[in-house]
Parts: C-alpha cells; sequence; structure tokens
C-alpha cells in the first residue's frame, strides 16, 4: 500500500516535475580530484607492496611483522613499490565502479555531481574509500533510487570478478606465522570458495590458506559495499529506503542505530558507524512525493537487499570488539602510569 493516495487515479496519469530552483553549482577543481587520486594510488601500493611481500614468502595478507621483520621490509626503490600494483589497480577499479555508478546515474537524470574524490589514508589498505559530491537537487523518487542503488551493484560486480580470479591465486601452506590482523569474511567469500573447491580449481592439501593481495581487495570493496547499504541516514541504503517510503526512513535509521549499538562488542568500528548515522542526520532532504518507485525497481530493491546479506561481515576485524578495545586501552594507560612511577 502506498505512503498516500496519488492526487489522481488514473494509471494512465503523468505527474510533471515540480520546479526546483538553485544556485549554480561551482566549478570543478579537477586539481583537487587528480591529486587525491595519485596520493591514493601511492598509499595503495605502499600497503599492496607489503601484502605482495606477504605473499611470496608465505606469511599472512595483513602481516605487519615482528621483532625480526620491519613493517616494510623492502626499500622505497620503484620496482619495489611496482609489488602493489594488482592490489592497488584492484581496489581502486573497485571503489571508481562504484562512484562512477552514481555519477553515470547523476549524468542521466541531469542532477549535478563532482567527479570521484579518493581519500588516501594510512590505514591496512591505504585508503578511506571514495565519494562523489551532490550538488543539485534531486527531483524524483525513482531518480533517488536508481542514483542510489547504482552506486553499490555496479562496485559489487566489480568485486565480485576480482574475488573470483583472486581466490584462484590462493596458496596452501603447512606452517603459517601468526597475524595480529584477522579478517572476518562476508558470506559471498564463503560460497565462493565452496563453489571453486567443488569445481576443483583451488589448490588441494592441509594446512593454511594464504591470499592473494587482490582478495583483500576484493574483500574491501565487498565491506564497502555493505557499509555504504546500511539502511539508514544519507548512505546509499538510506537514499534507497527514503525513495521506497520517505515516512519509514527516520525510523528505519533508528532502527540501524539501535542494531549497530550491540554489535559493537564484535568490532568497535560499529559503534563509530552509529554515532556518523546520527550526526548526519534522521532527516532526507526533500523529495517530490510522485511518482512512487513501483515495478522493477522494486525488485532491484530486493536485489540490493540481498547484495547487503552477501557482503555484510559482522566481525570485520577479529578481537576487536569495544571491550576489547577499552581493556587494550586501559592496560595500556596502567602500563604508562606503572613506568611514570
Amino acid at each position: 500500500m502506498p505512503d498516500i493516495l496519488p492526487p489522481v487515479s488514473s494509471p494512465d496519469t503523468e505527474y510533471p516535475a515540480a520546479e526546483v530552483y538553485f544556485a549554480a553549482p561551482a566549478r570543478d577543481r579537477y586539481w583537487l580530484h587528480v591529486l587525491l587520486f595519485l596520493l591514493t594510488i601511492f598509499t595503495t601500493l605502499v600497503m599492496g607492496a607489503r601484502m605482495q611481500f606477504n605473499y611470496e614468502h608465505n606469511l599472512p595478507p595483513l602481516y605487519l611483522g615482528d621483532d625480526s621483520l620491519d613493517v616494510f621490509p623492502i626499500s622505497w626503490a620503484v620496482h619495489h613499490l611496482a609489488m602493489g600494483i594488482p592490489f592497488s589497480s584492484c581496489l581502486l577499479l573497485i571503489l571508481l565502479a562504484h562512484e562512477m555508478g552514481h555519477y553515470l546515474c547523476c549524468r542521466y537524470y541531469g542532477v549535478s555531481a563532482t567527479l570521484p574524490f579518493f581519500v588516501p589514508f594510512p590505514s591496512l589498505i591505504g585508503t578511506l574509500g571514495a565519494f562523489i559530491r551532490i550538488r543539485s537537487p534531486i527531483r524524483s523518487r525513482p531518480a533517488l533510487f536508481d542514483i542510489g542503488i547504482a552506486g553499490p551493484i555496479a562496485g559489487f560486480v566489480v568485486a565480485i570478478v576480482v574475488m573470483v580470479g583472486s581466490l584462484l591465486r590462493t596458496k596452501v601452506v603447512a606452517v603459517m606465522p601468526f597475524s595480529e590482523v584477522q579478517l572476518g569474511y562476508p558470506l559471498i567469500f564463503g560460497l565462493a570458495l565452496r563453489g571453486l573447491k567443488g569445481a576443483g580449481l583451488m589448490p588441494s592439501g592441509t594446512g593454511s590458506g594464504i591470499l592473494h593481495p587482490t582478495a583483500i581487495a576484493a574483500w574491501a570493496g565487498m565491506f564497502a559495499t555493505s557499509l555504504n547499504l546500511l539502511p539508514g541516514g544519507q548512505l546509499d541504503g538510506g537514499h534507497i529506503v527514503f525513495a521506497l517510503s520517505p515516512r519509514r526512513h527516520r525510523i528505519i535509521s533508528r532502527l540501524t542505530i539501535l542494531a549497530l549499538i550491540p554489535m559493537s562488542f564484535r568490532w568497535v568500528g560499529w559503534l563509530l558507524w552509529a554515532v556518523l548515522l546520527r550526526i548526519t542526520g534522521m532527516r532526507h532532504p526533500i523529495v517530490q512525493e510522485w511518482p512512487a518507485v513501483t515495478g522493477k525497481r522494486r525488485w532491484v530493491a530486493v536485489f540490493g537487499v540481498v547484495i547487503l546479506v552477501l557482503t555484510f561481515i559482522p566481525t570485520p576485524i577479529a578481537n576487536a570488539g569495544s571491550m576489547q578495545v577499552l581493556h587494550q586501552v586501559l592496560d595500556k594507560v596502567k602500563q604508562t602510569i606503572g613506568w611514570h612511577r
């Protein structure tokens, strides 16, 4: 049942777009896009080179060294940094596909939007992702729906291709050193592994599997997709919910926040996401009520839910729950106080 009755009951009625007035958008700062992209290439190359070193020496993908091995055991030579190209190119391709899905859909509907901004960051994967800025109103719920879901679908498709190709390069070793950074994996990784093993395409033998760096790129792409599809606030999932049912957007956003808080006991990052959703606000920019999202788009919405289920990772990083992190912080504080004494 629709949220409100349409103004006219005829199924052949066309609803013209409401007139919307807005200031002319500012010019694109192409130099900033290029600069951020180049910096992100560098940071992802650095982390990718470390992962490639680990892969070639039968170490866990995110193994960061110990007393006998530096975090970066390779010199800062160009040919060494080039070891990170497979990881960097796959990760950036997934992120680019996601953002271009949004961007091209904006262009189709005449919505002003910037090119993607990539965010370099000294994290385990070398980036915080990418985003575009939408600079003019979205004039209809179908347009909002299409723009919101185009990015996750595009990124998901590319991530699947990367995932399958990278899992085929998994190595099996008898003994593997312990790594403090242990990743959790989405449902789709398990399904892909079962399918590839059933087809006889995976290496056989007993021992521990070592993922190729591009598999970590696929993992990051899947994780980013699930985060964006969380149904709340100004995330892609929030836009999709608002397009489907404006009246239910606020309550669903609140329920999402309430669900993330207890999940922080599994991974402290969920608490940060709950806070971010609350800070960005429960309100959504006004979009013309009619026409509503109907027909095939509702089936696409179901596909979006399937993507969320397949890519969602309840515990992205093991041993990083809120209570565990709190105990670690308290232990460090006690050690510091004891040292000063």
